[in-house]
């Protein structure tokens, strides 16, 4: 024969065991995301993929010799010649402060 147990002692009894087993105490059973949070990381997998990227520019610098031209550097410094020479370039950096715009503005 079947002891019965009273809902509330279980409860009470599933209460206890989350206390000593370091659970989460759901009663409703509602989302939690708990298993998204224990579940593994996947970054460090994911970098370990890839292979590291190769600096070309720094690998010039560094050897000199080799007399090696970066191709989209010289493309990037072009690209800024012809921006100064139609007037699109940065603005000069004032050297001092009365050559700030900013005192030369109106107001």
């Amino acid at each position: 024969m079947a002891a019965f147990v009273p809902p509330s002692r279980l409860q009470a009894l599933t209460k206890l065991r989350c206390s000593i087993f370091q659970t989460s105490y759901n009663p409703d059973s509602l989302r939690t995301g708990a298993k998204y949070l224990r579940a593994r990381l996947r970054g460090p997998s994911l970098v370990g993929y890839y292979p590291e990227r190769i600096n070309i520019s720094q690998i010039i610098r560094q050897n000199r010799e080799l007399e090696m031209v970066d191709d989209e550097e010289e493309e990037r410094l072009q690209d800024v010649i012809e921006r100064r020479r139609r007037g699109k370039g940065a603005p000069k950096k004032a050297k001092n402060k009365g050559e700030s715009r900013r005192l030369t503005k109106r107001r």
